[in-house]
């Protein structure tokens, strides 16, 4: 039997676990027998209840056997205090893979654990770049492509990222398997599971927000340029924030009072789903809202003056403004006059999660 511990602790993390526990149970039904034995470990990265428990509730993501409550503090020391507790996880389950996720510190502690004990390492949306290291993402992303054995990429540009970087001459064992947010997308949809008050939120026109990344919230002149635009906005055109926690203790700590953007709590995904679906455009500084906004069929506005998901932007679905108040409202301007072609298959075949785990069984 091959043990798989699967580190996870923030949102997108636990969609794209759940894709792949998904694909392991499949794949020990197509054998007959338990082959992969899957433990979950959650480091708590995101410790708000609605940013996590809610996940494992909504999607049916087996509860892990680790819950190492390990949010908060600065990335230094998250990051210190994760690879400690995840070594210890790991020297007690000698597992034989460990498989991670993403670019969070989360990706970087279970990546460095495993490599300095000599576990091999499989990351899942692997080669991604911004080219921005000033994003702790990017330092995450980078440092664990170079200790990972199993290297799965989203896309074609994620590959080519990595052949740039002589990771076919290290012999790494890479892969474009598509993207297992796509796998998500399509298994969720389907079941339609938003909440009523959702429901009735998404009745009439208005515009998705998130603002949650590092590089907006530490800094108060993109905050401040990202919320003014937002509030120009929502004053003719309704604007619905699920406010991350970080976000809300800047705004409080700044003053900063939002009165006619929409404030809710943290939704879960499924509520998600139906806000990206139901909505006319998206704002956003997340990488993976970026893409589900393309899933959805929706235009997205990016809060960022980089973006990994290179590809939005060269097909027109994407536009980067930064946090630059006047490039955010000319950017809302043009929306009307947008007509997108959203048939570009970008992002795989929704079958990303058998493939990791059909590669990690032929080359384990």
């Amino acid at each position: 039997m091959m043990k798989i511990i699967t580190v996870i602790g923030a949102r997108p993390q636990f969609i794209k676990a759940a894709v792949v526990s998904r694909a392991i149970e499949k794949y020990n039904e197509s054998v007959g027998k338990a082959e992969i034995e899957e433990v979950i470990v959650h480091t708590g990265q995101h410790y708000d209840a609605n940013m996590s428990e809610v996940f494992f509730e909504e999607m049916s993501i087996p509860q892990p056997k680790y819950n190492l409550h390990l949010g908060g503090g600065t990335h230094g020391a998250m990051t210190g205090r994760m690879l400690e507790k995840l070594e210890e996880v790991m020297l007690s389950e000698k597992p034989d893979v460990v498989l991670v996720y993403g670019d969070t510190d989360s990706t970087l502690a279970g990546s460095v654990a495993a490599a300095k004990l000599h576990i091999p390492v499989a990351h899942v949306e692997a080669g991604l770049r911004s080219f921005n290291m000033n994003m702790p993402e990017e330092i995450n992303r980078a440092l664990t492509d170079r200790v990972s054995k199993w290297l799965f990429c989203p896309t074609e540009t994620a590959m080519d990222n990595l052949r740039a970087e002589g990771y076919e001459k290290l012999g790494a064992n890479m892969l474009c398997i598509g993207d297992v947010m796509y796998d998500a997308a399509l298994f969720y949809w389907a079941q339609g599971k938003a909440s009523d008050e959702i429901k009735a939120l998404a009745k009439e026109d208005y515009y998705l927000a998130t603002v949650h990344r590092a590089e907006n919230t530490d800094d108060p002149v993109r905050i401040k340029g990202i919320f003014e635009a937002l509030e120009v906005i929502a004053q003719k055109t309704k604007v619905v924030l699920p406010l991350h926690p970080r976000t809300r203790k800047v705004l409080e700590k700044l003053g900063m009072k939002l009165q006619h953007i929409t404030c809710i709590d943290p939704v879960g995904y499924f509520d998600m789903l139906h806000l990206q679906g139901s909505c006319l455009a998206v704002f956003t500084d997340s990488g993976g809202v970026q893409k589900e906004a393309f899933f959805a069929e929706k235009p997205c506005i990016t809060l960022r003056d980089e973006t990994e998901w290179v590809e939005l932007v060269k097909n027109g679905y994407n536009t980067l403004v930064g946090a630059d108040k006047e490039k955010i409202l000319a950017a809302e301007k043009e929306l009307s006059g947008k007509k997108l072609d959203f048939s570009m298959n970008l992002y795989g075949d929704g079958h990303a999660g058998d493939k990791v785990v059909k590669m990690i069984m032929e080359t384990k």
